[in-house]
């Protein structure tokens, strides 16, 4: 039986967005075939409100913190999931990283 694959996804600032890569591409994520490394980056913004309680990378409690982030997705074997997840949340400033994990299924008539 092959194994499963997922959509791992991550916001992250601009000033850190090759330290992560290059975190999770180390444990393990990025393969597709012959190829590592891969990925899809897209240049937004992101917003938040630190609150009481909360250490800040950027910004500070109780104000609104618009920063530019990149938007990065890749792909992930279950085998080394739990050591990319691991490497993102080391690798990445924020107290509190936002992550989106997908698990895919196999495209119909491909074997």
């Amino acid at each position: 039986m092959e194994e499963l694959h997922y959509k791992l996804c991550f916001y992250v600032p601009a000033s850190h967005v090759e330290q992560v890569k290059t975190a999770i591409f180390e444990a393990g994520a990025g393969h597709l075939g012959d190829y590592d490394c891969c990925s899809f980056q897209t240049l937004g913004q992101g917003q938040f409100r630190p609150l009481p309680g909360s250490k800040p990378f950027l910004g500070e409690q109780d104000q609104v913190e618009v920063v530019e982030e990149y938007r990065v997705e890749t792909l992930c074997l279950e085998s080394c999931l739990q050591a990319v997840i691991s490497a993102l949340r080391l690798s990445h400033p924020y107290e509190e990283p936002a992550i989106d994990l997908w698990k895919l299924e196999r495209l119909p008539g491909i074997h």
